[in-house]
């Protein structure tokens, strides 16, 4: 695919969402944001009109409740927005030979122990077995996308630990606490790979406009640390100088588990692209130097 084409993003008012229409927008392609209210995905009528109308070349499906905890609570919901929803998307492109790029995440996997899990980063073809709501809502989706594909081809990109400009994320809320004074705690036995929006949206875009054939790929940021280790980093580059404890994933209490490994071998993508996304460190560093969006 070159030259100009028309892009429609769905899901388009959160933070991945923005960086896929402004990195869409900065390469002078044509494109159509629309968040939940102009198209919500749940909705099977509502995506046939919306992605009828536009007739887009490429759809990049970012919508999406990640809501981990309220997916929980409700996974009826979960499974509309996040499985069925993909349905309806892939079953709009299909039907105006539109290309499809759907985000997942590693939540797909098995939750693990951070002692026990495979010491080496996820691949594509690793067995899933999701133990949250959230986890199983978006394999659902992943499987509807694979069971009846769009002709022209579909991409499924997995990621993790997203963070990005102009939206709710861990360092926002760690520069958040931290700058109130408030006493931070962080688990320590979750390992991950913090991914900036910017550079994600970049890599969902190469691949879309790409002549890949259809797959599933892995698309995070380089390197991999804790999220305590994550928090202290973030402090550090902001110059706040706070103490920040440790604590593990079950002393959390959340509803819904979460995986301990979650680092995602992008080798894959790496090679269609010709490089490898940036490591964490200089996402985080870009991230904080945005101006006026951290706390």
């Amino acid at each position: 695919m070159s030259g100009p084409a028309r892009v429609l993003v769905t899901g388009a008012g959160g933070q991945l969402g923005r960086a896929v229409v402004a990195a869409a927008r900065a390469r002078g392609l044509a494109t159509l944001a629309t968040n939940h209210r102009e198209l919500p995905v749940e909705d099977a009528d509502a995506c046939r009109a919306a992605i009828g109308r536009a007739r887009p070349a490429l759809v990049v499906h970012c919508a999406a409740w990640t809501d981990v905890d309220g997916c929980e609570a409700d996974p009826d919901r979960a499974d509309r927005i996040n499985g069925h929803g993909t349905a309806y998307v892939a079953a709009a492109c299909r039907a105006v030979d539109a290309r499809l790029v759907a985000v997942s995440t590693d939540y797909v996997f098995a939750v693990g122990r951070a002692e026990t899990a495979a010491r080496r980063p996820l691949r594509e073809d690793d067995p899933v077995a999701p133990a949250s709501a959230y986890g199983r809502s978006k394999l659902l989706g992943e499987e509807a996308v694979r069971t009846d594909p769009p002709p022209i081809g579909f991409h499924v990109a997995r990621t993790a630990w997203v963070f990005g400009p102009g939206g709710r994320n861990f360092p926002a809320a760690i520069l958040a606490r931290a700058r109130r004074g408030e006493p931070l705690r962080v688990v320590d036995d979750q390992i991950g790979s913090p991914t900036l929006t910017v550079d994600l949206a970049d890599a969902l875009l190469d691949l879309g406009l790409s002549d890949a054939p259809s797959g599933t790929w892995h698309a995070a940021n380089e390197g991999a640390l804790s999220w305590h280790a994550f928090a202290v980093a973030i402090c550090a580059r902001a110059g706040l100088h706070v103490d920040i404890g440790r604590q593990t994933t079950a002393e959390l209490g959340r509803p819904a588990p979460r995986p301990a490994w979650s680092v995602l071998d992008c080798s894959k993508l790496a090679a269609l692209r010709g490089r490898r996304l940036p490591d964490w460190e200089d996402a985080l560093q870009r991230y904080l130097e945005q101006p006026g969006d951290t706390p």
